[in-house]
């Protein structure tokens, strides 16, 4: 069995890799930061022109007509260069709609679902349209309303919904965003007067804002179906952009390592150092194996996708941690000073580490995928 990305996928890398070498700099992501939105939109501009947000989308409308693990390439080499640009949330949004709109029958008419799809859609279709993911830690917090004449179908029936999500990463700057309430997928709308405030917060490349809903119109997307995809996405992308993210801060601390004098000697010759960074390269490569498998299961359609996708997000998020903590005690006290580009590092992680669901949130989930096959008398492994 081959476990090589394939020729095509190779390409993509370095395709991906020698654009954000030149147009995403870490002295970029500091101008970003600067900047209310925290969006790089020159770099979000190219990004655009070259397909990258409808990697996954057919040609026919406009794709590159490739899959998630095209998505995962692109996302670990974004967590490399840091990009503050909203790649994963707009990803996702365009592939729920995507899914949505395969599976939506004739339309209802004018107002109704059909209409309401199309609309979403065409206000995704600029190619520099932002989406978001405002996933909740627990249930229960947004709650949907259908507002219907009675007897009406679904696709006929309008929602609203009310509550408060987590923290979006680039909910202040969304067009359309998907949020997940009583285990289905709605989609909402954002403009100036709606969107959410941005937030201060630790992680400097990206913004992130409360969404507060209060009976707020909502197109209803899919179930529970669309519901558990969406988090195998959405944990598998972020788990790739920790991926990413590590790797960098592992050539960081070996070429510190190697720099750094003491007792005149590189500090990298002192056994308590190598073994430090030799831990960090064999997480670095349990994640790489870890969101590649998870990354080929969502995109084949594997039933141990869940599974998968939760198992690279609990090995991901405490790996990161680690590769992270290694980085600063290397570097010292330079590390914890927002002035080093490490820092930098270390706040996107943690971050990531519990958006979409931290590690004691997937190991739950992982112990019911695994219970429902024990109980049915399958192997779980």
């Amino acid at each position: 069995m081959d476990f090589d990305l394939s020729d095509d996928q190779e390409a993509l890398r370095h395709a991906a890799a020698a654009l954000l070498d030149s147009r995403a700099s870490l002295d970029r992501v500091r101008q970003a930061a600067d900047r209310p939105d925290r969006i790089d939109r020159e770099l979000w501009s190219h990004m655009a022109e070259q397909g990258w947000t409808g990697v996954e989308r057919a040609e026919a409308t406009g794709g590159l007509g490739m899959g998630f693990v095209e998505v995962a390439v692109l996302c670990e080499q974004l967590g490399r260069h840091l990009a503050p640009v909203p790649f994963i949330g707009t990803v996702l949004t365009l592939g729920a709609l995507d899914r949505a709109s395969s599976k939506q029958g004739p339309g209802p008419g004018p107002g109704g679902q059909a209409d309401h799809d199309h609309r979403l859609v065409e206000r995704m279709s600029d190619p520099e349209a932002i989406g978001a993911f405002a996933w909740s830690r627990h249930p229960g917090q947004v709650i949907a309303e259908r507002r219907g004449e009675a007897g009406a179908g679904a696709s006929g029936d309008s929602w609203v919904l009310s509550g408060r999500t987590d923290p979006v990463v680039f909910g202040p700057v969304a067009d359309v965003v998907l949020v997940p309430a009583a285990s289905a997928v709605f989609a909402v709308t954002l403009d100036a007067g709606s969107a959410p405030r941005v937030e201060p917060g630790m992680d400097l490349t990206r913004s992130l804002g409360w969404l507060e809903l209060d009976s707020t119109p909502a197109t209803l997307l899919g179930g529970p179906e669309l519901c558990a995809a969406l988090i195998d996405r959405a944990s598998v992308a972020v788990s790739a952009e920790m991926l990413g993210a590590a790797q960098h801060v592992l050539e960081m601390t070996v070429e510190y390592a190697k720099d750094r004098v003491q007792f005149g000697r590189p500090i990298g010759s002192f056994q308590a150092v190598k073994h430090r960074c030799a831990d960090m390269l064999v997480d670095v490569e349990g994640m790489r194996s870890a969101v590649y498998y998870a990354a080929w299961c969502i995109a084949d359609g594997n039933p141990d996708a869940p599974a998968a996708a939760s198992a690279a997000k609990i090995w991901c998020s405490e790996a990161a941690a680690r590769v992270m903590a290694s980085g600063l005690q290397v570097h010292g006290g330079i590390g914890f000073t927002w002035e080093h580009d490490l820092h930098l590092f270390v706040k996107r992680s943690q971050l990531d580490q519990v958006s979409f669901g931290d590690a004691p949130w997937h190991r739950d989930r992982l112990a019911a995928l695994l219970r429902e096959l024990a109980e049915a008398g399958l192997p779980v492994l």
